[in-house]
């Protein structure tokens, strides 16, 4: 594995953090034991992805999926490996692993499959209505009378 040091890129910039933490993600991800199992992440339309892992050899209880605080993460561990075989050659690999995913915000798991040893993860992402942007009419009526609240009048003492 090549290590590039970054640091003079970043000597004069403030405020690009994020910047150096992607550069740095991509760098250190690009290692062999991050790409176990391969994965594909597919935008399938405006709000809504997949992730579809390869998970050969692995059943729905090896399986673990959890998504907390826009981190996804997926486990897998094969409970029993086989003990009593002996292989000739072994190319499927049944290794335990640990993928995490950063989710952005408002972004939701909403099912998951495993079907011939591949393993779709649905994703959408679902702003609330508060966030969303909205029109705000511009009132140009000038003569028009202002709408009181109604309530009980206090005098100030």
């Amino acid at each position: 594995m090549r290590t590039l040091d970054l640091s003079p890129l970043f000597r004069s910039t403030v405020g690009f953090d994020q910047l150096d933490k992607l550069l740095d993600t991509a760098f250190r991800e690009s290692n062999r034991e991050a790409s176990y199992p391969p994965y594909n992440i597919a935008k399938l339309g405006q709000d809504q992805y997949r992730i579809t892992m390869a998970v050969a050899g692995f059943g729905e209880e090896d399986l673990d999926i959890t998504a907390h605080d826009n981190m996804l993460t997926v486990k897998g561990q094969i409970a029993k490996p086989e003990q009593d075989v002996e292989f000739l050659h072994r190319g499927i690999a049944q290794r335990a692993f640990e993928h995490r995913f950063q989710l952005a915000d408002h972004v939701q798991v909403v099912g998951a499959d495993l079907s011939n040893g591949l393993l779709d993860i649905q994703l959408v992402r679902e702003v609330p209505e508060a966030m969303k942007p909205r029109k705000i009419a511009v009132g140009g009526d000038a003569g028009a009378t202002q709408k009181v609240i109604e309530g009980d009048k206090q005098e100030a003492a």
